[in-house]
């Protein structure tokens, strides 16, 4: 294979030497021909050469073929291939073309073909793996190739093939492309062994490693600058047993970029040549559109103290169920900020800051008990430009259900900047919107080191949301990263072939079930908790994953960090995975003794009301535990289903924990119907995620504002509030906060701001407004609501002043308090929750509006209490309840509530226990703990 590297830089010694060699080779020849495909496809001279790595061109197509042939049959290995609905009938062969040039239609004999493999019917038994692995897989004909064409594979995939069902003629009956996952994972299963894809340096030598399997050609671009001409181009070697294409330069290139060209057959367009950034890359020059160059265990890439940075981080927790975290968004955080520099609001440096009202607020939140603060995507993605982005001009202040804020931002939506980033680009380089320069690679690497750090020594741990689920492109678009290297391997693809979109439209669902997908996950998680110090992860749909790859990970991390780094994640059942149709997943009901938590509905909807997916009258009617169902009229029976659903959360949806239900008989929570599934579904407290309210839906705030009686006054509101954040640090498992619960965050009624700009996701760390009635929110996602959000949003009753959002902070933090407080609220395992947590007031003749649970701490570590007893009435009124168990008992009021400081002073005052009669007496709309020394 030919090569060659051409200088243009003058920067630098090695680089002027590199160029001084390069001209010598120029003079000693009149013509070179730069090889980068098969034969015949050339560029003569210096200037044609670089051509390849200039331009805004990402693609060329170098031969057009765009009949698109559904891929409708699969290999299943490197020898055996299903074909779904067709008989094993006639004769079978597959036709291969190296420049893509196949034209086929039923009827017709093939043409345009370089040669033909032939096949015969498989009569065996497919081996088990396989028959696991495509169980999804349609019945049809099992095919196989000759044993002596097995050493060809290799090279075949690199070109278009075809499969064809013909007649004695030799004309075609059927046809098909072929899925080509199964056959690339078993030539390549060493592919997965590799431990430096991307770039690396070592000894003043830069490495440049890609799996590309399939291309026929992959070349090397190199630049000095962002936005320089390139210097050189070289082609890169090919590994038959890996698939990779790597180059070594002898230099160390740190500080500069690079790209690839990949020569590939694409199906539906021909053969490609793609200038494509790196899957691997650890940073990117702005917009995402080169590679940066850099050893992240470089000096320059690490703030003072970086290095010895993660003996000084607050990283060990005892377990799972320890974790109380605080979801936040890096530019919530600080764009709305006055008290931090304009230069950094919105970015990595405003954690810095440590004496900013946000950072103020966040060491309160780590000093009562919060451990983690977990941030929305900092991965590079798609959707905010890095260097031109948009900001609306709307008044600073808006009618309250003014319609044109929503109007300014919808004008420039797609170029503000704005976004919650759950549109993957480059999932191992931190986002560039975020950086204090993105046309710098360097600085955006330093920058979220900086934000780690700032974080830690607030006391907090910090938390990634990662979305391996889909990336925001596939095909040949110009921010398609992975199709555009090795076409329809990454993506999970339908029965014809198409990429699957459950997960995000227009997005591509990622297949971490192929193994160079699952290894990307797997090495990029690795990467974050190695190289950024990252304490724990939130996967965005885990359900998509296989269950298998995400206990991979979980093992690689405790060898990696010496310790468990805590995995959560979404374990939502839908799509074309659903209900383990390709594999055991990552979902509620599959991660069951696993270690890893997912979010748990059952709690959150019987707390809010309703469900997620609620538009329209349903967002009145259907009333939550906290706000309606014991003071609106609702039914009894719904009432007290309201209530066990809630006991369900507060024992941590364990599957074996037994309660008596509201009609009086004795179930597992795992018999415990919720919407068809069981109600408890987890093995162990830590594997289940409380909460009720984040990113996601309606904030708390606003659904309770569609739900609560009107005229409900403003220090009820903050009451109702903190009742839903009262169930959630008193639920067995991880506590799970979105920011701005404790500030009665509002949208404005906004049910998905993840594109809505910064006027619907402000948070106010001055207090002062919670941004309720700041103008309608976007039609595209509300719409249906409007004729019920209007009202709300002019009522005068509804929107809190600083008194009640300063109110609700202080109440969070004492719950904080009361959490951190005992281990009892936090209990190891299923063991310990079923011995020593006993709910009260149950069955059929229970006061509903009322949930008591009583823990004890008898001989148990850290629970600094012989026996706890908390009490969560809902109710718009004060309650009086005689427990008998506690007769005798000496309870009082847990030393949160009776401090000096307490925020809601009601409970001192007006809430008591008689141990003569074991009468507790409770406020309206309290949650109150009472324990025994």
């Amino acid at each position: 294979m030919g090569k060659i590297a051409v200088t243009h830089s003058s920067e630098g010694l090695h680089r002027l030497e590199r160029k001084l060699s390069v001209l010598a080779k120029f003079a000693a020849c009149s013509l070179i021909a730069v090889f980068l495909g098969w034969a015949g496809l050339a560029y003569a001279g210096e200037s044609a050469a670089l051509e390849v790595c200039s331009g805004d061109h990402f693609q060329t197509v170098l031969h057009d073929n765009s009949s698109q042939y559904p891929a409708r049959a699969y290999w299943l290995d490197r020898q055996l291939i299903q074909w779904p609905g067709v008989q094993e009938s006639g004769k079978f062969r597959i036709y291969y073309s190296a420049r893509g040039q196949i034209k086929a239609a039923i009827g017709t004999k093939v043409a345009g073909a370089d040669g033909t493999l032939a096949l015969e019917v498989f009569s065996g038994s497919l081996p088990a793996a396989l028959a696991t692995r495509f169980k999804f897989v349609g019945a049809g004909a099992v095919l196989k190739i000759a044993d002596a064409d097995r050493v060809r594979m290799s090279e075949l995939h690199k070109r278009q093939m075809l499969l064809v069902q013909e007649n004695a003629e030799g004309e075609v009956l059927k046809l098909a492309a072929l899925q080509a996952a199964g056959a690339l994972d078993d030539i390549y299963a060493s592919a997965k062994k590799i431990d430096d894809l991307g770039v690396s340096i070592r000894a003043k030598t830069t490495r440049f490693q890609l799996w590309a399997p399939t291309a026929q050609a992959v070349a090397l671009c190199l630049y000095d600058k962002a936005n320089g001409a390139p210097y050189a181009i070289d082609a890169m070697q090919w590994n038959v047993r890996s698939g990779a294409w790597s180059l070594s330069k002898a230099a160390d290139l740190s500080g500069g970029y690079y790209l690839y060209v990949v020569d590939v057959f694409v199906p539906g367009v021909g053969m490609v040549r793609n200038r494509v950034t790196d899957p691997y890359a650890i940073s990117l020059s702005a917009d995402s559109l080169r590679s940066y160059i850099a050893n992240l265990d470089a000096d320059r890439l690490m703030p003072k103290g970086w290095r010895n940075h993660a003996n000084a981080a607050p990283r060990k927790l005892r377990a799972q169920t320890d974790m109380a975290v605080y979801e936040l968004h890096v530019r919530d955080f600080s764009i709305n900020d006055s008290s931090v520099s304009a230069a950094h609001r919105g970015k990595y440096l405003a954690f810095t800051e440590a004496a900013s009202n946000g950072m103020q607020h966040l060491r309160a939140l780590a000093k009562a008990g919060m451990t983690d603060v977990h941030l929305l995507p900092v991965f590079d993605f798609a959707s905010v430009p890095e260097t031109a982005c948009l900001s609306p001009a709307l008044a600073s202040q808006a009618d309250s259900a003014s319609e044109l804020p929503q109007a300014a931002i919808g004008v420039i939506a797609a170029r503000d900047c704005y976004n919650w980033g759950y549109d993957p680009f480059h999932y191992n380089a931190p986002e560039g919107s975020y950086a204090s320069d993105a046309t710098d690679g360097a600085r955006r690497i330093l920058e979220l080191r900086q934000m780690v750090m700032a974080l830690h020594a607030a006391g907090l741990r910090v938390g990634m949301d990662v979305v391996y689920n889909h990336t925001d492109s596939s095909g040949q678009t110009a921010k398609s990263v992975l199709d555009r290297i090795v076409p329809a391997y990454y993506h999970r693809l339908n029965a014809n072939g198409d990429v699957e979109q459950s997960t995000c439209t227009p997005c591509g669902n990622t297949a971490t079930e192929n193994a160079m997908m699952g290894k990307l996950m797997v090495d990029s998680v690795l990467l974050w908790a190695r190289q950024y110090q990252i304490d724990s992860f939130r996967f965005d749909l885990m359900a998509h994953q296989p269950r298998a790859v995400m206990e991979e990970l979980k093992a690689k991390l405790k060898a990696q960090r010496g310790r468990d780094i805590e995995l959560i994640g979404e374990g939502w059942n839908f799509g074309e995975v659903a209900d383990g149709a390709r594999f055991v997943q990552a979902s509620q009901l599959s991660l069951n003794g696993s270690g890893i938590g997912t979010f748990s509905d059952r709690g959150r909807d019987a707390v809010r009301g309703g469900g997620a997916g609620d538009s329209g009258a349903s967002l009145i009617s259907r009333k939550g535990y906290i706000n309606g169902l014991a003071d609106s009229g609702s039914s009894r029976l719904e009432l007290l289903k309201a209530a066990d659903m809630v006991r369900v959360g507060l024992a941590g949806s364990l599957r074996d924990y037994s309660m008596q239900t509201y009609d009086g008989s004795r179930k597992t929570l795992s018999q415990i119907d919720y919407a068809g599934q069981p109600a408890g579904y987890v093995s162990a407290p830590g594997e289940v995620v409380n909460y009720v309210e984040n990113h996601d839906n309606q904030t708390l705030f606003d659904i309770n504002a569609y739900k609560l009686p009107p005229d409900t006054s403003r220090e009820d509101r903050v009451r109702v509030q903190m009742l839903g954040a009262a169930i959630t640090a008193f639920s067995q498992g991880v506590a799970y906060f979105h920011a701005g619960l404790d500030v009665l965050r509002s949208k404005s009624m906004d049910r998905n701001s993840y594109n809505s700009g910064d006027w619907f996701n402000r948070l106010d760390w001055g207090y002062q407004d919670n941004y309720f009635a700041t103008g309608l929110p976007p039609k595209a996602d509300n719409g249906d609501a409007y004729p019920m959000i209007a009202p709300l949003l002019e009522s005068a009753l509804i929107k809190p002043g600083a008194a009640e959002i300063m109110l609700a902070r202080d109440m969070f933090l004492d719950l904080l308090r009361i959490r951190a407080s005992s281990s009892l609220l936090r209990m190891r395992s299923a063991a310990d929750v079923a011995a020593r947590l006993h709910f009260e007031n149950l069955g059929p003749q229970q006061n509903g509006a009322v949930i008591v649970a009583q823990l004890d701490g008898k001989n148990y570590a850290d629970a600094n209490f012989q026996s706890v007893m908390y009490f969560i009435n809902v109710a718009a009124s004060a309650q009086t309840l005689d427990i008998g168990s506690a007769k005798g008992q000496a309870y009082v009021l847990h030393p949160v509530h009776t401090s000096a400081d307490v925020a809601d002073k009601r409970i001192a005052a007006a809430a008591s226990f008689d141990p003569v009669s074991g009468r507790f007496i409770l406020p309206a709309r309290s949650a109150v703990m009472f324990v025994r020394r």
